[in-house]
């Protein structure tokens, strides 16, 4: 048997108490993400030797003084080129993007390979990064892209061009190819990419030894954002465990949007998918924050078998872009990739 309806004098008084417990609700979710945002940051994390040790033999002889061009907000932002010595005859430009907390000095050594093989190189200190505005910031999700932008805009590479990233400049790099932007580009040159947290390819113990991320501040603001509310982005989110050098001009720790604008999307796959350049991979075998082997499977994964993924021998994550081997294949790759330019363009 059916109940009997409610008085409609009753209605009132349910509303109300929908009211109250709303209002409720919002008051304690509130408070919750006001206590995650003050108090739910990343942990410090001691320097991991394995990042930092590779440097100690490295000499940055021939390293150019910085260059800086202006970006559309009219921030300053530096760069370093290396301009071959027949510029007639250059085999094209090289884009270098460092990897999380570094800086332009971190890639000189790759740079001086690809200026010896005759190419003109670029290396960026990423906004957020060594002399690029201020430390561990930028202004909104998505800028870092476009300074990229601006970039060619204002110095207009040499053709064809390579936009090539390391680590977390990897997986920027991965960003911009699968974008509208990746047209700027001819080709694309991930050196062990950074490709998400949730990826494969990621060593989840490893990583975390080099970043921590304070996860209650991440998902506050994840969830501030989705309502507009992005006051809050300036907040850090991630630290690295590097040295306190003040020779190293290390980055100590990201701001939310600069974290989120130096990565690719959550939907990596698409992006993968989605990239309309030649483009290969190179990892080394013994890297100890990513799965070198299992670079290929993912790009299976996205659809993408016909990305060419390099695995070097007996080597460690940052000695990729420090060693003659590593080096030498960054090289070679480039030179294929430059091989099918239509330099009738």
């Amino acid at each position: 048997m059916s109940s009997p309806p409610l008085a409609d004098a009753t209605w009132p008084t349910y509303v109300r108490r929908a009211l109250r417990s709303a209002g409720a609700f919002a008051l304690i979710a509130s408070i919750a993400i006001a206590a995650c945002l003050m108090w739910g940051g990343p942990n410090p994390l001691p320097p991991l030797r394995s990042i930092g040790d590779p440097f100690k033999d490295v000499r940055f002889d021939g390293m150019p003084s910085l260059r800086f061009f202006t970006a559309r907000d009219g921030t300053q932002l530096a760069y370093r080129r290396y301009e071959t010595a027949d510029i007639a005859n250059s085999k094209g430009s090289v884009m270098l993007v460092h990897g999380s907390s570094a800086n332009s000095n971190s890639v000189h050594p790759l740079a001086q390979s690809f200026l010896e093989a005759g190419y003109s190189v670029y290396a960026f200190d990423i906004r957020g990064h060594g002399k690029s505005g201020a430390k561990g910031q930028v202004s909104y999700i998505g800028q870092l892209d476009d300074d990229l932008e601006d970039f060619v805009n204002a110095v207009q590479p040499a053709r064809p061009r390579t936009l090539l990233g390391f680590s977390s400049g990897g997986g920027f790099a991965l960003r911009v190819a699968g974008s509208p932007r990746g047209v700027q580009f001819d080709n694309f040159l991930f050196m062990a990419p950074y490709v998400h947290y949730k990826a494969m390819t990621n060593r989840s113990g490893a990583s975390s030894a080099w970043a921590a991320m304070g996860i209650p501040r991440l998902v506050s603001l994840i969830l501030l954002n989705r309502v507009g509310v992005r006051y809050f982005n300036d907040l850090p989110v991630l630290n690295f465990a590097v040295t306190e050098s003040p020779k190293a001009d290390l980055v100590r720790q990201y701001s939310y949007a600069l974290a989120l604008s130096f990565q690719p999307p959550d939907d990596y796959r698409s992006v993968i998918r989605s990239i309309s350049r030649p483009v290969e991979v190179i990892a080394g075998g013994d890297d100890e924050l990513f799965f070198a082997d299992r670079y290929r499977p993912l790009l299976d994964e996205a659809g993408r078998s016909d990305i060419p993924v390099t695995i070097i021998p007996a080597t460690g994550h940052i000695n990729l872009t420090l060693s003659p081997a590593g080096r030498a294949a960054a090289v070679a790759a480039v030179q294929r990739l430059d091989g099918g330019f239509d330099h009738s363009n």
